[in-house]
């Protein structure tokens, strides 16, 4: 058993990278991303946290969420909308992955892997590494040539706001980078 252990800030702004079962390419369907906005927005009434940024790729998302003042409880936010989704999902036609006996015994579904990877953002200029990092993804995976040609990410607000040019991502921002995948 691995002896990772999550580091929680009270307050903090995460990065997160979250997989689904057997990396299957379910979540850029059009009911998949209504699901998981859905499921995002219910996890956010309940807890309330800022959504930085995000990417939808087939197979996994990758999140930067900044959450309020005193409060370090991500994981249950991230479980919230991975249940919320699955839910969601599966009642609107979605097919699942064949689960083994040890995720049966747990209730659990095949849709989404059982973990999450997390990076605790250290100051400013790492959460722009995460950021950069979000919205530079579709182009490491070879799914567009120009960032600005993947739909499914908030690289086109970033570009409303002045973050970015929308030729951004001519290079990769983050190259020796590659732990979240």
């Amino acid at each position: 058993m691995s002896e990772y252990r999550r580091w929680f800030v009270p307050g903090g702004t995460f990065f997160f990278t979250i997989v689904t079962f057997e990396r299957r390419c379910i979540l850029t369907t059009d009911t998949a991303r209504a699901c998981l906005r859905e499921s995002i927005v219910e996890a956010q009434a309940r807890r309330p946290f800022r959504m930085v940024a995000i990417v939808l790729l087939p197979d996994h998302w990758h999140t930067v969420w900044a959450l309020p003042p005193g409060d370090d409880e991500y994981s249950r936010r991230i479980a919230a909308v991975k249940a919320g989704f699955t839910r969601r999902y599966l009642d609107r036609g979605g097919l699942e992955g064949i689960a083994g006996s040890s995720r049966a015994r747990r209730g659990e579904r095949g849709v989404w892997q059982r973990r999450f990877w997390e990076h605790t953002c250290r100051d400013e200029d790492d959460v722009k590494r995460c950021v950069d990092y979000v919205h530079w993804n579709p182009r490491k995976h070879k799914l567009v040539r120009n960032v600005a040609d993947w739909r499914h990410s908030s690289f086109h607000r970033f570009v409303s706001m002045g973050e970015y040019g929308v030729d951004w991502g001519g290079v990769d921002p983050c190259p020796d980078w590659d732990q979240p995948e």
